[in-house]
């Protein structure tokens, strides 16, 4: 919870426009967009530099998205080495049915794992644009955020000193378990879905086997393939949740991911070794207010949806440029507007893709779960998708995120 600050009052404090908690892509970007505005802030981040450019994660950025970082000047390393996407492929029942959703839409993804755009965003807003940035710091809390003079302390990792930043607003893009959202006032409502399914996250060194993301539909369960790179491609397998990722030994995993994914018509997957097994619970949730008093959160700190749509990272950059406009808007010309409406605006397309992640979970899932209804109503959708051009184009403006797209 927000708390009284120690000193605010003392003229000793220091005072930045603008606080970021949290450099992910949303705290990130929030940064640069304001440092090329010219407006100062102050970035903290409990891991260090090597850590946060090298933690796997998202790597499907849509195509709005792409364009919003271009538009900022934070795009032109990402397209110049993401590949980009124009089809996926759904494996049921032993084929292979490829959806092209580039020829019915004429728009793509973008495949760039999230390491390399923090890299990206990182250099930008550290070494280009001048930004300040604390790595490592402890213990951050926020205090007065109901008042006009809020401010931000932590503890120095290097001196151990305990320091105090006054500002005008706070950033809180420090994830689900991060102060921000914390802080929040007990009247905020946290809205939640639990899938009652676990996916085992898997990275293999190993090219991709396909030059498309494939979903597999399986009795035994869902399987995924995602290429992160010419070498790299990541995996998901559908397990309990809470399952152990020390049950599914090398040679399990490929077995099973051969299986799930077979296809007659199409050849085996291509094996590797295996960089990280980690077993995510498969479940949503969303923050509600996005802001509070001089508050406003981005990201994981006010909604999560799973890895189902690949959604994740392409919503933290929405809130981003929403909240990184807005807070330029109103600390360069005094116009509030955005900020005030900032909440709101965001809260559309994250209840967009949430239920988009809600309904493409079933057709994943719905034939493991030893319902014979729920698997012919998967089957069902699946069939809708390849003979009808009205389910097909609205699947495809849904998975491209291209519905009021930013």
């Amino acid at each position: 919870m927000t708390s009284p600050s120690p000193r605010s009052g003392s003229p000793a404090v220091p005072h930045c426009p603008v606080v970021i908690v949290g450099a992910g892509p949303a705290g990130l970007t929030v940064g640069n967009i304001l440092r090329a505005a010219g407006v100062d802030c102050l970035l903290l981040e409990a891991g260090s530099r090597a850590f946060i450019e090298q933690r796997p994660r998202a790597g499907v950025i849509e195509e709005w998205a792409v364009r919003g970082l271009e538009r900022r000047g934070l795009g032109s390393n990402l397209t110049a080495h993401a590949q980009r996407h124009t089809e996926c492929e759904f494996r049921f029942d032993g084929r292979g049915h490829r959806f092209a959703y580039g020829e019915l839409t004429g728009r793509h993804h973008w495949i760039y794992p999230q390491p390399s755009l923090v890299t990206d965003l990182v250099r930008e807003y550290a070494d280009v644009r001048g930004g300040a940035v604390r790595f490592g710091v402890r213990d951050v809390r926020l205090h007065d955020l109901d008042s006009d003079r809020p401010s931000v302390s932590y503890t120095d990792p290097d001196s151990g000193e305990r320091l105090l930043v006054r500002c005008d607003f706070v950033a809180g893009c420090d994830g689900a378990r991060g102060v921000s959202r914390a802080a929040l006032p007990e009247r905020a409502r946290i809205s939640r879905h639990d899938y009652g399914i676990g996916w085992l996250a898997l990275l293999a060194e190993a090219p991709p086997s396909s030059d498309c993301v494939l979903f597999g539909m399986h009795p035994d369960g869902f399987a995924g393939h995602m290429s992160r790179g010419p070498h790299l491609t990541r995996y998901y397998l559908q397990c309990p949740p809470g399952d152990d990722a020390d049950d599914w030994p090398d040679e399990r995993v490929w077995d099973e991911l051969q299986r799930r994914l077979h296809a007659a018509d199409r050849p085996p997957l291509t094996r590797g070794r295996l960089l990280e097994k980690r077993v995510l619970d498969m479940h949503n949730y969303v923050v509600e207010p996005m802001a509070s008093g001089r508050l406003f959160l981005a990201g994981d700190a006010a909604h999560l949806v799973a890895p189902i749509a690949a959604k994740g990272m392409n919503l933290a950059l929405h809130d981003a440029f929403l909240l990184g406009d807005g807070l330029v808007a109103h600390l360069t010309e005094g116009d509030g507007t955005a900020l005030d409406g900032y909440a709101e605006a965001c809260l559309r397309r994250v209840w967009d893709y949430q239920e988009f992640s809600q309904w493409l979970s079933e057709i994943y899932h719905g034939m493991s779960h030893g319902d014979p209804y729920r698997a012919g109503t998967a089957r069902a959708r699946l069939r809708r998708l390849f003979t009808s051009p009205a389910a097909a184009a609205a699947f495809a403006e849904q998975y491209l995120g291209t519905a009021g797209a930013y």
